[in-house]
């Protein structure tokens, strides 16, 4: 039997394929870990901007808070919401990444930085669960708190990425 060299790929069933299932549990084990486990769900003290969000076909809703401080990095950063695991572990993941980074750093973070943030590949329909807390991190960073409510200029801005009207 011919030696076959270590680069190549063996058939299915091998350990490639091994090590793909392999890496998806872990990925999904990272999802799951951030669902149960959330990263800063919680209101925050002093909140200096805040948005909320939903995907009214699917039923996730979703508020951001920000303590902005005077140089406009992220202080500390809260969400709070209701859905699938997708869209509240994809927030978790989006306040631990997000922490320290300057509103123009979160200005510059697109909807392909938070879908590779996610990790798992994504269905269209289910890449708009992933993306809601994005949406509503960059609506957040446009809307300073005045006397405990959300200035409505940033509502209907369109960032790009699916639309949330569409059905999950």
């Amino acid at each position: 039997m011919p030696h076959r060299p270590s680069s190549d790929k063996g058939p299915p069933g091998d350990e490639t394929e091994s090590h793909e299932v392999t890496l998806q549990s872990q990925y999904d084990e990272h999802v799951l870990d951030h669902y149960q486990d959330p990263y800063h769900r919680e209101d925050i003290e002093q909140p200096t901007h805040a948005a909320e969000g939903e995907n009214q076909l699917c039923g996730d809703s979703l508020r951001i808070e920000l303590q902005l401080g005077p140089d406009a990095d992220v202080v500390e950063a809260g969400f709070d919401g209701d859905g699938c695991v997708i869209s509240q572990a994809s927030a978790s993941m989006l306040m631990e990444r997000i922490e320290g980074m300057s509103a123009s750093e979160i200005a510059d973070f697109t909807a392909g930085d938070m879908l590779a943030l996610f990790g798992p590949s994504l269905m269209p329909n289910r890449q708009r669960c992933c993306l809601l807390p994005w949406r509503v991190l960059q609506t957040a960073r446009q809307t300073p708190l005045g006397e405990g409510e959300p200035d409505d200029e940033a509502d209907g801005q369109n960032f790009g990425g699916p639309s949330l009207s569409e059905e999950c």
